[in-house]
């Protein structure tokens, strides 16, 4: 695969502009139009749009510049290059792992190409309880429409992989609806390894679709910059541009080079925990205390189940089946519905989520081909006990999430496992265990019922993860109720925009990409028509 073209080193022939800070060199200054914190989603799809609109852009990324070369299928190298804190990012209480990426193209380099719209009660919610008007299916389709278009998202028309094909199974044997998961992929090898970063360049993530487009039409990328915050003027009311330190090659500490960009705009897509640390670092006014807040994970509980074949879980399009038949099953602002998903089963990751010691843990791995493994991701954020968690600033002024788990949460993550043992015994498993500290293997389900029913539901005896980060700089429809119009719109710094994941009121009951992409679309729209106007 190294033979393969890798249009990265192509652009910088050509003289695509990227700084890489971590080289030596004096202090960094510059000037644009536009300087955009993060290049996920939301950087990522401004980035191209205004740069292509003739407006001078800066990106600038925590990260460092990774490209399909680079990207070995290799977990032990692909963690810490590539995901915030080497995929081990964890809330304060240590009770959720979290996984983010960390280089150009943000999550979109590692994520596992599922995309879904917005449904349609999440919509409905937004609407009706956080009087989000602008909200509405029909004039949020056109966006939906052009990202899609954009980023090839399209039904997945190869056979699911056996993990795949087993919740589908599991779930046709039940009578439970589900359905195919369109991907953004484009030639895909179906290698399985999306997590790693695409070493075909299959995946229409930021790294080869917009970030390269961008540059192209004249942007400036800048890498492994950690922005410390932003320069606002003495009244508060606007952001003159942005002040970062150089990180060395590590990508973790300080070289003691200073990156300052001045700008007419700010816009921050540092995603739902780098955007919010970014404002209270930056002291930015919060009149109504809603910084920060209302951060949601979609919790993920998981359940492993045992065949007597081979499933291969790290072979194959990681996510291609999934079910959201229990996320209607209750009202929405009831007890948490939750949507079936699965994992891709890779080693490195599956030996960090399983539970159990010495020679436990070992036995467990040692079945690694034959574990079929189910996710179930809780929609948090429309019962009136899911509030989320809230972004705080460490001492150092790094960020961390608090997330509680309290018994609403617990009440449906029970639920989720008893339901997944179920469709994995349906599917032929010869034993499930709950990914909980104190679970065992239950070659019944009449024994995994009684099992799953017993398990006391605590921080970390239940394991928890969670690869959706939303909210924390929610938007409104006035500033006392939220952070940013509905336009990404900074209520009370006038040139500061917040376009990534973070302006979600509450979670999205899907993979959030897509929103992502089709909201940051609408709002870089609107930033462009002000800057041209």
């Amino acid at each position: 695969m190294s033979k393969l073209p890798d249009l990265w080193q192509d652009g910088l022939a050509a003289g695509w502009q990227v700084v890489d800070a971590s080289q030596p060199g004096a202090d960094l200054a510059l000037e644009c139009d536009v300087v955009i914190v993060g290049s996920g989603a939301g950087g990522g799809m401004t980035a191209e749009l205004l740069a292509q609109a003739g407006l001078s852009v800066v990106l600038v990324e925590e990260g460092g510049l990774h490209s399909s070369r680079d990207f070995n299928l290799r977990e032990s190298e692909a963690y810490p290059q590539l995901y915030q804190e080497s995929a081990n990012r964890l809330t304060a209480d240590k009770g959720i792992t979290i996984l983010q990426g960390r280089s150009v193209g943000g999550s979109t380099t590692v994520n596992w190409a599922s995309c879904f719209r917005t449904p349609a009660d999440t919509l409905a919610w937004w609407r009706s309880h956080h009087r989000l008007i602008q909200m509405d299916d029909a004039a949020l389709l056109p966006w939906f429409e052009r990202a899609e278009a954009r980023l090839n998202i399209s039904a997945w028309e190869a056979a699911p992989n056996a993990n795949n094909a087993l919740l589908a199974a599991g779930c046709d044997k039940l009578g439970i609806p589900h359905a195919r998961i369109r991907r953004n992929v484009k030639g895909c090898w179906n290698l399985g390894y999306c997590g790693t970063g695409c070493a075909t360049n299959a995946k229409q993530g930021m790294l080869v679709t917009t970030i390269p487009a961008a540059l192209a039409a004249g942007a400036r990328l800048l890498t492994r910059v950690r922005v410390r915050q932003l320069l606002l003027n003495p009244a508060r009311t606007r952001a003159e541009g942005i002040v970062g330190d150089a990180l060395q090659p590590d990508g973790v500490h300080a070289s003691g080079r200073q990156v300052r960009v001045k700008a007419r705009q700010v816009v921050l897509a540092a995603g739902a925990i780098g955007t919010p640390a970014l404002l209270l670092r930056s002291r930015a006014p919060d009149p109504w205390q809603h910084l920060g807040k209302r951060t949601f994970l979609h919790p993920v509980v998981l359940s492993g189940g045992l065949f007597r074949q081979q499933v291969e879980g790290f072979n194959g399009a990681p996510q291609s089946v999934y079910s959201d038949h229990f996320l209607h099953t209750q009202a929405i602002d009831g007890p948490l519905g939750f949507k079936l998903e699965v994992p891709p089963v890779h080693p490195l990751i599956m030996a960090a989520t399983l539970p159990g010691l010495a020679a436990d843990h070992q036995r467990l791995m040692q079945n690694l081909p034959h574990w079929q493994i189910t996710l179930a991701l809780l929609r948090d954020g429309f019962h009136p006990d899911s509030v989320g968690g809230s972004v705080r600033l460490r001492s150092d002024g790094s960020p961390v999430l608090d997330y509680p788990l309290n018994d609403t949460l617990w009440e449906a993550a029970r639920r989720a496992l008893l339901q997944m043992a179920e469709i994995q015994f349906a599917a032929g498993a010869r034993a499930v265990m709950p990914v909980h500290e104190d679970a065992a293997l239950a070659t019944t389900l009449r024994q995994a019922r009684q099992m799953i029913a017993a398990l006391p539901m605590q921080t970390l005896r239940t394991r928890v993860v969670s690869a959706h980060v939303m909210g924390g700089a929610m938007m409104s429809h006035d500033e006392r109720s939220g952070v940013v119009d509905q336009l990404g719109r900074h209520w009370q710094l006038d040139n500061v925009t917040v376009i990534d994941g973070s302006v979600f009121p509450t979670s999205i009951g899907a993979n959030p990409q897509l929103s992502v992409y089709a909201l940051s679309l609408r709002a870089a729209d609107a930033l462009r028509q002000r800057l041209q106007a």
